[in-house]
């Protein structure tokens, strides 16, 4: 099972695209662990996922989240922001997908 990290300030923000991310990869029968966390938590829980996406109200942090992701062998990138300003969950699931295929 691929476990995909969201991250926001605080981690609340991301937790509505969590579910919706969740809703889209059981349409499609994907099993797939989604969790949202603070930016404070991600060096911490960064070796539990196997990719992280930033919201896009904090992607001025990619550059520091990029260099712990490295240390660890993980992919980050950010949420794309017009997926994630319309909540859709399919979108941003697409995007962490591709980002576990470039792995």
């Amino acid at each position: 099972m691929k476990k995909i990290l969201l991250i926001c300030d605080l981690g609340m923000s991301t937790s509505l695209m969590v579910k919706k991310m969740q809703e889209a990869a059981e349409a499609r029968s994907l099993r797939v662990e989604i969790a949202a966390k603070s930016v404070r938590d991600y060096k911490a829980c960064v070796e539990e996922f196997d990719v992280a996406l930033l919201g896009p109200q904090i992607r001025y942090k990619l550059p520091e989240c990029q260099k712990i992701a490295d240390e660890h062998g993980k992919k980050v990138a950010c949420i794309d922001m017009m997926a994630y300003g319309t909540m859709k969950g399919d979108k941003v699931l697409e995007q962490a997908l591709a980002l576990l295929d470039e792995a």
